[in-house]
């Protein structure tokens, strides 16, 4: 047994969809890491029956769910998944198949693990992959999990950030379509991520870090050839920036800036669309990366996967994204209300 000391930080591990690999790589991490034990004390929200089942499929010992009430009681045995149990049972939810059951269970895992945060009942937030359609099926009209957790935590200003070791990619928007995102980049957006990345490397103690803007049109507009966004709201948001005390760079044409990152000429990198970001990313780094919340008042760190419901159940799904996002957590978490203070305070504390 390994005892819990308030070095560690709690975390509240959420199950996701239980008809997806959630369970199964939850399970995974929790028994087959002991090491994560050293670093955090991770604690279930979901559904005891649903874990069993994914224990079973991982082919690990489905006895080793224990239910617990109290995350800061829990043992840390790393022998055993520590587990809150969220509503009734999703027993009969079927593998690898849409389902409003499976939906609404998520939605409610990640609400009950935004008020233990919010009342101080844990440090952190992992979470493992939901389904977005199952979401909406259960009743849950929400984009995904990051505007889920804003809305919980009443914030306006936050991004979704995908990060490998020290490489950051921040995003002006995420769930929403192509021609939303166009139309979403705006002054305000453009301007509130920037005050969100300048915050976070102050808060990482490296104020000077530079940050490099994506542009949002193929070669940033070329002179407004391709498009006039980022001439007319990019650019002067930049400046706005570094008038600020921010050191943003850009727009800078996507194809130079992203294959610059990755040979690390750039940690910090705002991306003006989801797959702008998203895709380059998961192919460079695929289970080497997670994903992380900025403008939270408590660190939320995520797979940077899905569901998977084609291969659930076969043994197959790999764990290795859920272990490095409870590391992440973990490491952040402790230091974590300075990112939260710096960020709260928005353009004043960009001064």
């Amino acid at each position: 047994m390994t005892p819990s000391a308030p070095s560690r930080p709690v975390l509240a591990v959420t199950l996701g969809d239980v008809a997806g690999i959630g369970p199964e790589i939850t399970a995974k991490t929790l028994l087959l890491h002991p090491e994560l034990r050293e670093k955090c004390v991770p604690v279930v929200i979901g559904d005891a029956d649903a874990m069993r089942t994914g224990a079973t499929r991982a082919g690990l010992d489905p006895d080793t769910v224990r239910v617990i009430t109290d995350p800061r009681g829990a043992s840390n045995d790393p022998a055993t998944i520590e587990l809150v149990q969220m509503g009734e049972s999703l027993a009969d939810v079927p593998a690898g198949e849409l389902s409003a059951a499976a939906g609404d269970g998520a939605y409610r895992f990640v609400v009950e693990a935004c008020r233990l945060a919010r009342e101080g009942h844990v440090d952190g937030i992992v979470t493992a992959p939901l389904n977005k359609a199952a979401m909406h099926a259960g009743g849950h009209i929400w984009p995904g999990h990051t505007e889920l957790l804003a809305h919980e935590f009443g914030v306006r200003n936050f991004s979704l950030v995908l990060s490998a070791g020290d490489l950051y990619f921040f995003h002006l928007t995420a769930h929403v379509s192509l021609q939303d995102a166009v139309t979403n980049c705006t002054a305000e957006r453009a301007d509130d991520v920037l005050n969100l990345a300048g915050a976070f490397v102050r808060a990482l103690g490296k104020p000077d870090e530079a940050i490099g803007v994506a542009g949002l049109n193929p070669h940033a507009g070329e002179n407004r050839i391709f498009g006039s966004e980022d001439a007319d709201v990019l650019a002067p948001a930049v400046e706005r920036a570094r008038e600020r005390g921010i050191n943003a760079h850009g727009p800078i044409p996507a194809d130079a800036l992203i294959p610059a990152a990755v040979r690390g000429k750039w940690n910090i990198v705002i991306a003006c669309y989801h797959d702008q970001g998203h895709a380059p990313f998961k192919a460079v780094y695929g289970d080497d990366g997670v994903n992380i919340t900025i403008g939270l008042p408590v660190v939320r760190v995520s797979v940077d996967h899905g569901t998977a419901f084609d291969i659930v159940g076969q043994g197959i799904a790999r764990e290795a994204s859920l272990v490095l996002a409870c590391e992440r957590a973990a490491q952040l978490a402790p230091g974590w209300d300075a990112v939260w203070q710096a960020a709260s305070h928005g353009v004043t504390a960009a001064h």
